[in-house]
């Protein structure tokens, strides 16, 4: 990773491509936050910046993964959708209480490849990468149930959307309004 700026709070963005669970040398859990242009070291967990962003837009890490367990029907590791609106859909590389779960934007995932047993490099679309200490079986599944758990959350909004907009107006079916008063 390049230079890093330290911070005690980094809001997660649409820019957001990680988060990664790391240790400072007393060992204590931090984060390391890969943007699209700059990279960021945080005192909180990886779990607590993504409980805070989903907080940022009106629920809780929990809240959003129960909700996330309703629309996809998975009981463990379930993606969460901090925004749907700007694609900030989030997929956790382990449980959520683990210690070394790290979070990945899944909008931002190019490709996942296997490396030696146990790691896996994560390519994103902006071309960089990062090597997470996860079997390439269980970030592919993770990418994977993150996209079916999208197209369902996306496909309820759309559908629900459909109801609830009005139609805009089609201005040559409406009655002249510019009409000269002489007329």
């Amino acid at each position: 990773m390049n230079a890093k700026i330290f911070t005690s709070s980094h809001e997660i963005s649409p820019l957001t491509m990680a988060i990664i669970a790391s240790r400072d040398k007393e060992g204590r859990l931090i984060s390391y936050i890969l943007d699209e242009s700059a990279e960021y070291v945080s005192d909180k967990s990886p779990s607590k910046l993504i409980d805070e962003a989903c907080m940022f837009f009106g629920s809780s890490l929990k809240g959003r993964q129960e909700g996330s367990r309703v629309i996809s029907g998975f009981t463990h590791k379930v993606p969460v959708s901090i925004d749907p609106a700007s694609g900030m859909y989030f997929l956790p590389t382990y449980s959520p209480t683990s210690p070394k779960c790290s979070w990945l934007s899944h909008s931002h995932v190019d490709d996942v490849i296997p490396l030696t047993e146990g790691d896996t490099e994560v390519l994103f679309i902006n071309g960089k990468t990062i090597t997470l200490d996860v079997s390439y079986g269980s970030l592919t599944n993770q990418v994977r149930r993150t996209a079916q758990f999208r197209y369902r959350l996306n496909s309820r909004l759309h559908y629900m959307g459909k109801g609830m907009i009005a139609e805009t107006p089609n201005p040559f079916d409406a009655p002249n309004i510019f009409k000269n008063e002489r007329d």
